[in-house]
């Protein structure tokens, strides 16, 4: 799926640099508990420390934890 997005929004997200509107895609998601840490991770295009990075760059804080997710993050940990 290609995102598409409206023209407005060039300004605003060319700065943030290479794929920011699936980064704050996929962090909104992530904020909101609609996917897990290693999802977003994944759907970013980030892996999981490039993903906790910028987290913390743009909303002070890596990660949170939340119940739904603990497992899948947890699984998905110790794959690396």
């Amino acid at each position: 799926m290609h995102l598409q997005h409206q023209p407005e929004f060039d300004d605003i997200l060319q700065p943030l640099g290479h794929h920011a509107a699936e980064f704050f895609l996929a962090a909104s998601l992530y904020h909101a508990k609609k996917i897990s840490f290693a999802r977003a991770a994944y759907l970013a295009g980030l892996d999981f420390d490039g993903f906790k990075t910028r987290l913390t760059e743009q909303f002070g804080q890596g990660y949170g934890i939340a119940d739904a997710g603990v497992l899948e993050d947890s699984l998905a940990v110790g794959k690396l």
